[in-house]
């Protein structure tokens, strides 16, 4: 894995994009909002376009920084569930008004919306 991300930073927005940063974050955290608890098949069907090695490595991160819980269960095959922490519960409630004004945004500009299929 990468080196720990821990600043220093310049504010506390910085600090939250060091989380958050990259396309499909958010994304990761939208999908395990409105989903609950999700294997990383449906997370990965969930994300169309998202690569397995870019969804694996957004995961850890995530997880290396308390916002999702990964649970292996030892069967055959082995089954990894994904979800949101009380940590990630609280990041998706402080990014519900820059996901409003994005939906705002959506209706002004007239742009198309990706309506993905989920199992």
């Amino acid at each position: 894995m990468g080196e720990k991300r821990s600043g220093p930073y310049f504010c506390g927005i910085d600090a939250a994009m060091d989380v958050i940063g990259g396309k499909w974050k958010a994304l990761i955290l939208w999908e395990l909002e409105t989903h609950g608890i999700r294997r990383f098949g449906e997370l990965r069907r969930g994300l169309p376009g998202v690569s397995e090695k870019m969804l694996i490595q957004q995961l850890r991160e995530l997880e290396e920084d308390g916002i999702v819980s990964r649970e292996v269960y030892r069967e055959v095959p082995p089954r990894v569930e994904y979800q949101l922490t009380e940590l990630g519960t609280a990041l998706n409630r402080a990014l519900e008004p820059l996901g409003a004004w994005g939906r705002d945004r959506i209706d002004r500009i007239g742009a198309d919306r990706v309506h993905p299929v989920n199992a």
